[in-house]
């Protein structure tokens, strides 16, 4: 049974704790490896500048908009094929356990940000237009 009253609470419990994750990663890779080495390292194991984009993009988007509660469902979403990347990177280069620098932590952020694009914005979310496709349809006779 879903309580009404805390739900909003949970949502922004865990919109705040995923914020704070992608600011760490943000913070993380300009001010304590350095971007250029963070970019440079990735290149040269074989990882396409897209891809290197999209994840710098989706941090950021992550950090700011979770933290604000803006298009919660839709960041989550576009989130989610980054941290599975993430998995999976470490899956087969360390295996399960976080302890050993596995896949542990990522899935857990996975299986968080599902839990998020369920539950939405949560409380304290800042009010935003509708996207397009949000917004409602006259009805036809």
């Amino acid at each position: 049974m879903i309580d009404n009253r805390t739900a909003p609470y949970a949502a922004l419990v865990l919109r705040l704790a995923l914020s704070f994750f992608f600011f760490a990663h943000v913070i993380r890779k300009f001010a304590v490896i350095g971007f250029d080495p963070w970019w440079d390292g990735l290149v040269k194991q074989g990882d396409p500048g897209a891809v290197l984009g999209y994840t710098v993009a989706i941090e950021f988007a992550g950090a700011v908009l979770l933290l604000l509660g803006v298009y919660t469902r839709y960041v989550s979403l576009l989130s989610l094929p980054v941290l599975i990347a993430v998995a999976h990177h470490w899956m087969v280069r360390k295996g399960f356990w976080f302890a050993d620098g596995g896949m542990e932590f990522p899935l857990a952020w996975v299986f968080m940000l599902i839990a998020q694009a369920l539950l939405g914005d949560g409380a304290y979310a800042l009010r935003v237009p509708a996207l397009p496709w949000e917004r409602a349809r006259p009805a036809t006779a």
